[in-house]
């Protein structure tokens, strides 16, 4: 088993990190020009995943209105790429800058479940669960989505791309930590209900693994991605925003496995063997995308 999540591992990491460097180098002036589409992509398969969950327990959700929503709140997110591409600045000074075009974008979105609802309905009986659990996919799934997306577009070029390979490579070397020392010195369960392999023990290893990874990617790879003059944080908030990233990355993970305890199934999907699902190499990223978010933009790293 283990040799075969290495083997699909590989098969993931190797175009991805075609991607990345493509939309770092070749973009036409606008970063994420490449990320994009492939992100909204990957958001729909979520999506997919967990309307097939939904479905498990007889949950009845319009997918076209959660699919409608989800890539609203994305093209949203995504939207300054039009302005880049036509050779112009979005508006800094714009009401809806930031995380305003996404947040309303949800918005519509939930006003697109209510009306899938109306033209469906018949009789009493299910509506507030429909609209309830539609809602709950398009937020989870596109909301916090749209903070990757976010961190991508951070500041500028370089630095966008460092905010969000940060933010993967912590969460995954956290997650290589937990494995490892689950392993080797896992005694305590963490969560057994949920996941019956996570560690406490696992669990600190991780913490442990993301602090350093923090800190080395910060201090070793940022210099080359930015430049040698590129500011480097404290060595503290390294460490913080690795244990925030990490912290954040075990509650969505714990997050996807309550989902699944939930409707009785094992992984989100079995299209990618030894992985699970999209949703499965997802989850611990989706949740640490919005302490993510704020550590850079607060200014606890970065430019």
């Amino acid at each position: 088993m283990l040799r075969l999540r290495l083997l699909f591992a590989t098969l993931i990491l190797v175009p991805l990190l075609g991607l990345l460097i493509a939309d770092l180098f070749w973009n036409a002036g606008a970063p994420g020009i490449w990320l994009a589409p492939v992100g909204l992509a990957i958001s729909l398969a979520a999506a997919a995943e967990i309307l097939d969950l939904l479905k498990s327990k007889d949950h009845d959700v319009i997918g076209w209105s959660v699919y409608l929503g989800v890539s609203l709140i994305l093209v949203a997110a995504f939207a300054p790429l039009a302005w880049q591409l036509a050779g112009t600045v979005y508006p800094v000074d714009c009401p809806l800058a930031g995380m305003g075009l996404p947040m309303t974008a949800a918005a519509a979105a939930l006003a697109l479940v209510f009306v899938a609802e109306m033209g469906r309905y018949r009789e009493p009986g299910g509506v507030i669960v429909h609209v309830a659990l539609a809602t709950f996919t398009v937020m989870y799934i596109g909301v916090l989505m749209s903070f990757v997306c976010k961190l991508r577009m951070f500041h500028d070029n370089a630095w966008g791309m460092a905010a969000l390979v940060s933010l993967v490579f912590v969460t995954k070397w956290s997650d290589v930590g937990a494995y490892a020392c689950g392993r080797l010195f896992g005694r305590h369960k963490l969560a057994p209900r949920l996941s019956p392999n996570k560690t406490i023990e696992g669990a600190v290893g991780g913490l442990l693994f993301a602090a350093v990874a923090s800190a080395v990617f910060f201090y070793g790879i940022v210099p080359w991605m930015v430049g040698a003059d590129a500011r480097r944080p404290a060595w503290w908030a390294c460490v913080l925003y690795g244990l925030v990233v990490a912290v954040a990355g075990v509650i969505g993970d714990l997050s996807e496995s309550l989902l699944k305890r939930d409707m009785d199934r094992k992984d989100s999907s079995r299209w990618l063997p030894g992985l699970g699902g999209v949703l499965d190499i997802l989850d611990s990223v989706l949740m640490a995308a919005p302490p993510a978010y704020f550590c850079w933009v607060a200014g606890l790293v970065g430019p």
